[in-house]
């Protein structure tokens, strides 16, 4: 089992910055995988960024350039600073945890709102 706690979010204005953090425990040995997904208003869930317990990183589109995904590995914690931010990053942001054997876990999800 995998427990994900994140904390970071907040309110911002445009152009401005917020680094969510993203403290994973339980048996974190297994966790292959890492990510942020977020929901906005009225949209789906999307993959924002994910990291692999390698260091490999992807990226959305609507996202590179201005959001890095990092980790810590002594604190079991996965990072996403989130630079220039705009109105439509708006959204709860939610961590993600992919382990082997596969499963999916997911935490309580982060408030981030992002004024004009």
């Amino acid at each position: 089992q995998v427990r994900l706690v994140e904390s970071g979010g907040g309110l911002v204005q445009a152009g401005g910055s917020l680094r969510l953090s993203c403290a994973a425990s339980g048996s974190i040995f297994s966790i292959t995988s890492m990510g942020w997904y977020r929901q906005a208003p009225g949209k789906q869930r999307e993959l924002v960024a994910t990291i692999t317990r390698y260091g490999n990183t992807d990226y959305a589109d609507s996202v590179k350039g201005r959001f890095t995904i990092a980790r810590n590995n002594a604190e079991n914690t996965v990072y996403l600073q989130m630079n220039s931010l705009k109105p439509d990053d708006t959204a709860v942001y939610y961590c993600n945890a992919e382990t082997s054997p596969v499963a999916r876990y997911w935490g309580q999800g982060t408030q981030v709102t992002v004024s004009s």
